[in-house]
């Protein structure tokens, strides 16, 4: 099984499709074919199910596909280990996050650390709650932020740190009538049609939760794809919202206003994890380090 071979067959799996595959390798599509044949040959299985030039994966070949994606992960992870151990402060950090980072969190803790180290590069991604995890787990990438914090005594894969603790507040229309209240208690918006994420996201779970401990199901009204869509919802008059204090930073809607929540409660812990299967490479320790030192600061400075 040749380097080559895996490359090929990573990018077909990926794109289902052989020529859109030979076309981001700049290869003949004769090529990729060719290659996927040899390798189905050698194990003596086959790895897709063939539709003229579209294919899917077979059962078996998922399987492969999961296996090699790791491998493959591993030898560029080797590779930059050796240039990174070489020059750490112009390595890469692979980070992943979730979409309500994305506007001010992670944009400002990485131009502070490319600040001290401005040779730095980054490849970033966003996901969903669990993906995160099984990204970080399966090589993916090796550091993810990630909020709330997962219990690490379950997730044995994964360790990591609480970096702070955020509050969760209010979105109203800025003619409600609570919009001028200077704080609220959750049961306050018992009666309000409320505005949420998609089943799936976590943090939709947990304003559910903390509705429930406040005694009452929220009636929930609409449904945003993302933090975004339910600051536009909000905005349109259509109903209230829970949002993370850290996604109204310099990202307020003018016609909505901010009311913060007394409940004890109503807060979410924001950290960052890594495998424990695999070491961070230079350039990652780095960053993972400057994040430690940087919050630390920051939470000595608030109290």
């Amino acid at each position: 099984m040749e380097m080559r071979q895996i490359q090929y067959f990573l990018e077909v799996a990926k794109r289902e499709h052989v020529t859109e595959a030979a076309d981001i390798l700049h290869v003949a599509q004769s090529s990729v074919s060719r290659q996927i044949f040899n390798l189905e040959s050698e194990l003596g299985v086959e790895l897709f199910i063939r539709e003229g030039r579209s294919v899917k994966l077979t059962p078996l070949g998922r399987i492969f596909f999961e296996r090699m994606k790791q491998v493959w992960n591993m030898m560029e992870d080797a590779k930059r280990e050796v240039k990174e151990y070489l020059d750490p402060e112009k390595g890469t950090v692979r980070i992943a996050f979730p979409i309500s980072m994305a506007a001010h969190t992670l944009p400002s803790i990485i131009y502070a650390f490319r600040t001290r180290y401005p040779e730095a590069k980054f490849q970033m991604s966003n996901a969903l709650y669990y993906d995160l995890i099984d990204g970080v787990i399966n090589g993916s990438f090796n550091l993810a932020m990630i909020a709330p914090m997962p219990n690490q005594e379950k997730e044995t894969k994964i360790k990591g740190a609480t970096l702070f603790t955020e509050n969760i507040v209010a979105l109203v229309p800025n003619h409600h009538h609570l919009a001028q209240k200077s704080s609220i208690r959750l049961r306050d918006l018992k009666d309000e049609p409320f505005c949420v994420l998609p089943e799936g996201f976590v943090f939709r779970e947990q304003v559910i939760q903390a509705c429930k401990e406040a005694q009452f199901t929220p009636r929930i009204a609409f449904e945003g794809k993302d933090i975004d869509a339910l600051k536009g919802l909000v905005s349109a008059g259509l109903g209230v919202a829970l949002m993370p204090e850290m996604t109204l930073v310099d990202n307020t809607p003018r016609s909505t206003v901010i009311v913060p929540i007394v409940d004890t409660n109503l807060t979410r812990t924001v950290g960052v994890i890594y495998p424990t299967q695999r070491k961070l490479l230079p350039t990652e320790e780095l960053f993972y380090d400057f994040l430690l030192e940087t919050y630390e600061r920051l939470n000595e400075f608030k109290q």
